[in-house]
């Protein structure tokens, strides 16, 4: 039996299609992923069904909490255990315990507030808050684009508990290996429109590819590293940023980039807010382009003037301003106005309008829109922390090109990311975070991926 029928569905924004025409039907008990490219009107088929169908919860991509709240307030927010009309905050903080130690992260504090959580834990609690609602159909926009291999795990544990139940979840990725671990169909959108249906195994990851972005595209998607010979030393740095960063020294060369692994809470965000001084250096050295970095003195735009440029692995909350223009969002820390065209034909942002506010582009845009920032900012050296997070195969593509065309000007770049394909196929050296402490570097080819995470884990 069908839980979700849609036939012929249709939703423009002024000018702009994003839904032509989309029909899809949904089991009991059955996972059904959707996988597109950013912009193919996947988040807006999740918030049209999210509106028309209830019960329905909804994991969005971008975290719909309230920070200011609690974990339980949070999970438990209109279905607070109440008597006598008076919320009953012990029932609440036992329930949500309950919840996060089923799905392994009893660490995590039903009474902490949201705001003080990393991106992964507040990633749990926005997937606890969907369970906790008993939905019927459950609708997952990238649920895994902040968590480790381990919650993963416990997410599709959790998932697989549910279809026993008949519950439907329709799973929104573009991590493709994911989709055909958890779901019985696959639905691809390109511009608003079905443009394949079927089972995981009648389909290859380059045909799915393939349909996602209308066009061929390499099976080894990461760009071609450069055989070029390393230039100066553009960023050294031997420091601590106690209490997270024990120690960590390396020195990054113009046209090299140096991955940064490690698990989520190693330090890895922690070292490179440090570098870029949102985060206090308590001891040690930092020089750019052989000019000692004064503690003291260190802040964000000191750093931006001295050609260090940051994307934030939350683009959402740390990273841009979403009422504003994209001209506005790319010229923030460079007030040129008339050059936010250039990057917007230049990275290809879509749509080509500069005026568009940022949160009516798709994530993939949105993060082209702060890495233009960078480029308007002609930034020296670029701290990027999770730069492909949450976006489709065919952008991943375009962003990883843009790194090693970067390095071939003689830019140096930091890259910190999760996910070792990548770092494998665009860095040129690597160093691993485990515990606060940063491992020597190695050329890329030194490393394999057993070797990166016997480090990572502390062996």
């Amino acid at each position: 039996m069908a839980s979700l029928k849609l036939r012929g569905l249709s939703k423009r924004f002024g000018e702009t299609v994003a839904l032509d025409g989309v029909d899809l039907d949904v089991n009991d008990g059955e996972v059904l992923a959707i996988v597109g490219e950013n912009g193919a009107g996947k988040s807006t088929l999740m918030n049209v069904i999210a509106g028309l169908y209830r019960p329905v919860a909804y994991i969005r991509q971008e975290l719909s909490l309230f920070p200011h709240l609690s974990v339980a307030e949070n999970v438990l927010i209109g279905i607070e255990p109440s008597r006598f009309g008076f919320i009953q905050r012990d029932r609440m903080i036992e329930r949500t315990q309950t919840m996060l130690t089923a799905f392994g992260r009893s660490e995590i504090s039903p009474q902490a507030l949201v705001r003080d959580l990393p991106p992964a834990a507040r990633q749990v609690v926005e997937i606890c808050r969907a369970l906790a609602a008993d939905a019927r159909l459950i609708l997952m926009d990238e649920p895994t684009s902040s968590l480790q291999r381990a919650d993963v795990e416990r997410l599709f544990e959790a998932i697989r508990t549910l279809r026993q139940q008949d519950i439907s979840i329709i799973y929104v990725s573009h991590f493709l290996e994911e989709v055909r671990e958890i779901a019985q169909r696959i639905v691809v959108l390109r511009d608003g429109k079905n443009v394949w249906s079927g089972k995981p195994d009648e389909i290859t990851d380059d045909q799915l590819i393939t349909h996602m972005v209308g066009r061929s595209i390499t099976h080894d998607l990461m760009a071609a590293r450069s055989s070029a010979t390393l230039g100066e030393v553009i960023l050294e740095a031997s420091i601590q940023a106690e209490p997270t960063v024990h120690h960590a020294g390396f020195k990054l060369h113009r046209g090299e980039v140096l991955g940064i692994a490690g698990l989520v809470g190693s330090g890895r965000t922690e070292l490179i807010k440090s570098l870029y001084g949102l985060l206090p250096i308590t001891h040690g050295n930092m020089s750019i382009a052989g000019a000692a970095v004064m503690r003291p003195w260190r802040s964000p735009s000191h750093s931006i003037r001295r050609g260090l440029g940051y994307l934030s692995e939350d683009r959402v909350i740390e990273g841009m301003i979403p009422h504003l223009s994209v001209r506005d969002n790319i010229t923030m820390t460079r007030p040129r106005n008339r050059d936010a065209a250039r990057w917007i034909t230049a990275l290809n942002i879509r749509p080509r309008d500069p005026f568009r506010s940022m949160r009516s582009l798709s994530g993939g845009n949105q993060q082209k829109v702060l890495l233009a920032r960078l480029l308007h900012q002609d930034a020296d050296v670029l701290l990027l922390d999770e730069p492909t997070r949450g976006i489709d195969v065919g952008t991943k593509a375009e962003i990883y090109r843009l790194i090693r065309e970067l390095a071939a000007q003689g830019k140096g770049i930091l890259m910190v990311s999760s996910y070792l394909p990548e770092l494998f196929g665009v860095c040129d050296s690597l160093a691993v975070m485990s515990r606060g402490r940063l491992s020597d570097t190695r050329p890329i080819t030194a490393w394999t991926p057993d070797s990166i995470l016997q480090i990572a884990i502390g062996r």
